[in-house]
């Protein structure tokens, strides 16, 4: 009789761990208060960067100052107001953004990252029929002044041990039409990949559930119990044992994981982005890292994503934040109708306070969780998946993981 998970989280994660358990003989339950990529993974810009992987908790941050974060038209903003739990999260965020431990958290996040692409090409061999699309990466920016930091992240990023290709660009237009000549300055970046996480997403869930597992939407758990079988209640009332019992659920990962020795905080780091039209057609990912703007190929459109938001993860979108991007993006580009925007998206990375995942065991026997990803759960939630799924299955931390001990 095969030994039977529920997987609470229907986002990248969750359903990569899924995925992965599928291989090794599990029966499988996926579970989501909403939806297939409800969460952070349907509306994000679809980076598959390895080379772009890196802790949010920068030293960078204590340059701009407590003003920035409080400036509504800020790429990283946070409202000034009276939350306790919120101001704590930024208070041991701001903890971690030192020099030694940004790099500390890098060298834990580089074994992940070099095997994340190979995860995907796993995920495709396997039968998931989405696609990513391997195209160089245009990173620009208005000055050389501006370009300094990120090249410091890269030569770090190759310090730790990943082979990062990088081409001073002639004419950025060549390569993304849309910059206007705000933006002479700009590196090409090869080896990195997207996906249109949306269309993505769905292939994955569907091929979960060609294999015989089970994906059900519109559910909320409101706790999960220990025992000899776990166990996940529901709100209304009933409840559902399994063997094991993973907890994949983002921004909301904390409210079912903190009574199993999950201390490290998870806040909601809100990411907005919307689509529009370009008068030349989009062919490359196109990053302005001054301005923590995203932006990707889209179904025939470019979608546009940016800014950090800590703020509640059910909070609703809030319009300011989508106009804040609109006035750098018009100011840097051409060629757009940013009055024509459609698919206009809020969702909430879950940010731990360190810069690391949370993936493993809990202090209770058969739970799990696997989340605190940050931006990055698009990129290394099917590497996460594919370890986790190996120590429910072995009891073995492969080493990948083992920096993410969430009851650290």
């Amino acid at each position: 009789m095969m030994s039977r998970v529920i997987v609470i989280g229907a986002g990248m994660v969750g359903l990569a761990t899924a995925w992965h358990l599928q291989e090794r003989g599990y029966e499988v339950t996926v579970l989501d208060r909403e939806g297939v990529a409800a969460g952070s993974s349907w509306g994000n810009a679809g980076w598959l960067t390895p080379a772009k992987t890196l802790p949010l908790a920068d030293p960078v941050l204590w340059k701009y100052g407590p003003r920035t974060l409080f400036d509504p038209d800020s790429p990283l903003h946070m409202p000034f107001r009276v939350d306790p739990k919120l101001w704590l999260f930024l208070a041991r965020f701001m903890a971690n953004a030192t020099t030694n431990r940004w790099d500390d958290a890098l060298r834990a996040l580089t074994p992940i990252s070099m095997v994340a692409l190979e995860a995907f090409d796993e995920l495709g061999q396997g039968g998931v029929d989405g696609l990513t699309y391997k195209k160089p990466f245009i990173i620009g920016f208005e000055n050389e002044d501006q370009s300094a930091g990120f090249l410091r992240e890269v030569e770090a990023v190759r310090r730790h041990g990943q082979d990062v290709e990088m081409t001073r660009l002639d004419n950025p237009q060549d390569f993304a039409p849309m910059l206007n000549d705000q933006v002479p300055v700009a590196y090409s970046m090869e080896g990195q990949r997207f996906i249109e996480p949306g269309p993505y997403m769905e292939s994955l869930a569907r091929s979960v559930e060609q294999r015989g597992g089970e994906i059900r939407t519109g559910v909320e758990v409101t706790r999960v119990a220990a025992g000899d079988r776990p166990a996940v209640l529901f709100r209304d009332g009933s409840r559902h044992e399994a063997d094991k019992v993973v907890i994949a659920t983002g921004a909301w990962l904390p409210a079912l994981a903190r009574d199993y020795g999950v201390k490290t905080i998870v806040q909601a780091g809100r990411g907005y982005s919307f689509s529009v039209a370009t008068e030349h057609p989009a062919e490359h990912s196109l990053y302005l890292p001054h301005h923590r703007m995203a932006c990707t190929p889209y179904q025939g459109r470019f979608r546009i994503a940016g800014t950090m938001e800590f703020r509640g993860p059910d909070e609703p979108l809030d319009p300011h934040r989508i106009q804040a991007i609109v006035n750098q993006a018009s100011r840097l580009m051409r060629g757009i109708d940013f009055d024509d925007r459609r698919d206009e998206w809020v969702g909430s990375r879950p940010v731990s306070t360190d810069g690391k995942p949370l993936v493993g065991q809990t202090n209770a026997r058969d739970i799990y969780v696997a989340g605190g990803h940050g931006m990055w759960g698009i990129v290394l939630g099917p590497a996460t998946g594919k370890y986790l799924a190996e120590l429910m299955d072995t009891g073995i931390t492969h080493p990948v993981i083992a920096p993410f001990d969430p009851l650290r």
